[in-house]
């Protein structure tokens, strides 16, 4: 097993099996600054992994939707799990499509807690948010072992920005 797989195996380990995972999830807000930058917005979501992306069920209309809507850069960081990347993030549309079955079913499993207190699926407003990872890095040990790992291209990379 290369140093990719190695990678890939960790983030499995600790996001897959249908966990339930809290992640900060960055976004670029619609306004800018003062000086005209982008400002950068953060929140934590729950989410589901599976093969190289996190799925999010949530409101069509909020506020991170609007944002990924303008600009699908995003970037995130799983809560105590020493992995944080950047992503692509795509509304998938609506719960309830038929092409998102699969990937409901699997949804309402890992939020079974609390997945009908927080959601209205009979809303065509409340969607999945699918957010396909291009770049992450995982640190154990305190940081004395790193992989950064090129998801697109399936390879470890050198160039760690």
């Amino acid at each position: 097993m290369n140093r990719y797989e190695e990678g890939l195996k960790l983030i499995e380990e600790s996001c897959g099996n249908g966990k339930d995972n809290v992640i900060g999830l960055a976004t670029v807000a619609l306004e800018l600054t003062s000086d005209g930058k982008p400002r950068p917005c953060i929140r934590d979501v729950d989410a589901y992994y599976e093969d190289g992306v996190f799925y999010v069920s949530t409101w069509g209309k909020s506020n991170k939707m609007q944002q990924i809507a303008q600009n699908n850069e995003v970037a995130f960081a799983v809560n105590f799990e020493g992995i944080s990347g950047k992503g692509i993030g795509e509304n998938l549309g609506w719960v309830l499509d038929p092409k998102n079955a699969d990937i409901r079913m699997k949804l309402r499993k890992a939020f079974s807690d609390w997945y009908d207190d927080a959601n209205d699926e009979k809303n065509e407003n409340c969607v999945i948010l699918a957010i396909r990872i291009t770049r992450v890095v995982i640190f154990r040990e305190h940081g004395a072992v790193y992989y950064h790992l090129d998801l697109v291209n399936k390879k470890e990379i050198q160039d760690k920005n």
